[in-house]
C-alpha cells in the first residue's frame, strides 16, 4: 500500500484525535458520580423499605392506640352511668345498690387494665414514630444527595459531550482526507492494537509498542519508498515516517 508522506503524517493526526475521544468517553463512563449514584441508589432503596415497613408499624399502632382510647372511655362511661345512678337516688334497692358497688369495683379495675394497655400502645407508638422520622429525615437527605450528585453529573457529562462533538467533528475532517483502504487498515489495527493503529518512528523507536527497531529492520525502512506505507515488524501497527525517524 502506497500514500503520499504528508497523507500518512495526517494519519497521526487521526491517531490523536481518536486517542482524544478515547479518554473522552473513558471519563464519561468512570465519573466519580455514577459510583457514588450507585452506591446512594442502593442504600436508599434500603431505607426506602425500611419505611415502608415503619410506615406500616405505625399505621398499625395508631389504629391499636383508638382501639385502646375507644374501650377506655366506653368503660369510663359506663362506670359513669353507674355512679350517677347511685348519686342521684335511683336505687332503692339493697341488693341493687350492691350489685351496681360490686360492678363499679370490676369497672375500676378493668379500665385500670385498659390503661395499662393503652399506656403501652402508646409507648409502642412513641418509639415506632421516632424510627419513622428518622428514617424519613435519612430518606430526604438522600433525595438531597442524589439531586446533588445528578447536577453535578450531568453537568460534566454536557462538557465531556460538547467535547466529544467537537472532536468527533475534527475526525470526520481528517479521516475524509485518507484514502479508504488506509483508513480501514488504520481502524483495522486500532480494533487489535488497544486503540492505537498508527504510530510515529522517533529515532529508532515505534512509538506504538515503545520498541526500539533492530538494525536490519531500519535498513528496510531507509530503503522503502517515501510514499511506501510500513509496518511496525514488533507490534504490526502503521509505521510513520516523521522529521524525528532516524529512517
Amino acid at each position: 500500500m502506497n500514500a503520499e508522506p504528508a497523507v500518512q503524517r495526517r494519519l497521526l493526526d487521526l491517531q490523536d484525535l481518536d486517542l482524544q475521544l478515547d479518554q473522552v468517553a473513558h471519563k464519561r463512563a468512570s465519573l466519580p458520580e455514577h459510583q457514588a449514584l450507585k452506591e446512594l441508589t442502593a442504600e436508599k432503596s434500603v431505607v426506602d423499605r425500611e419505611l415502608v415497613t415503619a410506615d406500616t408499624e405505625v399505621s398499625d399502632l395508631q389504629r391499636e392506640q383508638k382501639k385502646a382510647d375507644s374501650d377506655v372511655e366506653q368503660v369510663r362511661q359506663r362506670k359513669a352511668r353507674n355512679q350517677q345512678r347511685i348519686d342521684s337516688g335511683q336505687v332503692t334497692s339493697p341488693r341493687d345498690l350492691e350489685n351496681l358497688q360490686h360492678e363499679i369495683g370490676s369497672l375500676d379495675r378493668r379500665i385500670s387494665d385498659l390503661e395499662d394497655a393503652e399506656l403501652e400502645v402508646m409507648e409502642k407508638l412513641e418509639a415506632a414514630e421516632a424510627v419513622q422520622t428518622d428514617l424519613r429525615t435519612r430518606a430526604e437527605a438522600f433525595a438531597g444527595r442524589q439531586s446533588e450528585l445528578e447536577t453535578t453529573r450531568d453537568a460534566a457529562l454536557k462538557e465531556l459531550d460538547e467535547q466529544r462533538a467537537e472532536l468527533g467533528d475534527k475526525r470526520s475532517t481528517v479521516a475524509a482526507e485518507l484514502p479508504e483502504q488506509l483508513l480501514a487498515q488504520y481502524q483495522r489495527l486500532r480494533e487489535h492494537n488497544g486503540g492505537i493503529g498508527a504510530a510515529p518512528l522517533v529515532g529508532k523507536r515505534c512509538m506504538g509498542c515503545r520498541m526500539e527497531l533492530a538494525p536490519s529492520d531500519l535498513n528496510t525502512i531507509k530503503a522503502a519508498a517515501p510514499d511506501a506505507v510500513l509496518r511496525c515488524e514488533e507490534c504490526g501497527r502503521i509505521l510513520v515516517r516523521t522529521s524525528e525517524s532516524a529512517a
